[in-house]
């Protein structure tokens, strides 16, 4: 009787252990195709352009980033000159790795952990629960994370691509500004904060001195040295959790950026952020392209391309961005 107690005690323990930790299998683990090599061109110098992107293998924003790293180095200049800091949490390190180099193996890149209890405290719900995920605050913590010795990094969100040459961006002159990024002052800056916001003197007088427009903060140029040296991080925190106790505003990690930088950054030019792209999903609204010249396509919104494309309901505009998309679908057919 203790044997078979024993085995049905063992056989239990196993079930337990497969349900807390069910094995991953290779089938189930999205595949890439290999990105050609892209070697510099004859008059690169040895200056490190440093980017920074977030990469969340459990979602199908893994795609787009994957994607927009593609787009990075096959329009700069001096690819090889491009370093990459990923920011992820540590239990997806072992398969973003092998994700990576085999879909990029000359790439320079490295991964840092980011922990999602950092923010998960101060996050309030907003009108999209995709907003409300820890990495897309990651941000915040850049100039935390990432070494001492990279004082300046373009931040790029998971659903663009980039169709010019990166080093433009990258060589901008923030002249004494801690972010730089496009701005949009045609926007209605009232619509991103409640009612209780504007009513309350202590909260509207944060503009003060200030005439603030929106920007978006899927591309950044960022002073991270200055950065430090101010505690912005500890500045965005504050406003998260005034947040928490007052519900001043609804979109996630934006307002927080626009209360502290509105009116304080450097104009880049539009080029480098044609948002909006993603449109509504649900009434199947489609966006065109700002008017000017175009570096940067930022599918922001509900809709992303891979799923329209997907689903055989493109946007017109999806279409730029389906060459750059590397994932492997599955074969319709049997290879034998």
């Amino acid at each position: 009787m203790s044997r078979e107690s024993d085995l049905i005690t063992t056989i239990l323990l196993l079930f337990l252990i497969f349900i807390l930790h069910p094995p991953t299998y290779a089938a189930d683990t999205p595949k890439f195709l290999e990105a050609p090599a892209f070697r510099n061109g004859k008059n690169c110098s040895n200056s490190t352009i440093h980017i920074a992107m977030t990469l969340d293998y459990s979602s199908p924003y893994l795609r787009g980033s994957i994607a927009g790293l593609l787009s990075v180095i096959q329009h700069a200049t001096c690819p090889e000159n491009t370093f990459f800091h990923f920011l992820a949490v540590r239990r997806h390190f072992n398969n973003l790795n092998k994700t990576i180099t085999s879909t990029f193996p000359y790439l320079n890149y490295n991964l840092y952990h980011f922990n999602p209890t950092l923010v998960r405290h101060l996050i309030s719900s907003s009108i999209r629960r995709a907003l409300d995920q820890p990495l897309n605050y990651a941000r915040i913590y850049l100039a935390d994370l990432l070494p001492v010795t990279v004082n300046r990094i373009i931040y790029l969100d998971s659903d663009l691509i980039v169709v010019d040459d990166v080093a433009k961006l990258w060589n901008i002159e923030l002249n004494e500004r801690v972010l730089g990024a496009p701005e949009y002052c045609h926007a209605n800056f009232t619509h991103y904060f409640t009612h209780k916001f504007w009513l309350h003197p202590t909260f509207s007088n944060t503009f003060e001195n200030r005439t603030p427009c929106y920007f978006n903060t899927g591309v950044m140029v960022i002073d991270l040295q200055k950065w430090r040296n101010d505690g912005y991080t500890r500045k965005l925190e504050h406003w998260m959790r005034v947040q928490k106790r007052y519900k001043i505003y609804e979109l996630g990690s934006l307002p927080p950026f626009l209360l502290v930088f509105a009116g304080n950054i450097k104009q880049v030019e539009h080029r480098w952020n044609q948002h909006g792209l993603g449109g509504d999903n649900h009434e199947g609204q489609c966006r065109d392209l700002h008017p000017g010249p175009v570096s940067l396509l930022h599918w922001s919104g509900k809709g992303k391309p891979w799923l329209r494309l997907d689903s055989k309901k493109p946007c017109p505009l999806d279409n730029l961005w389906a060459p750059y998309d590397l994932f492997r679908h599955k074969s319709l057919f049997s290879d034998s």
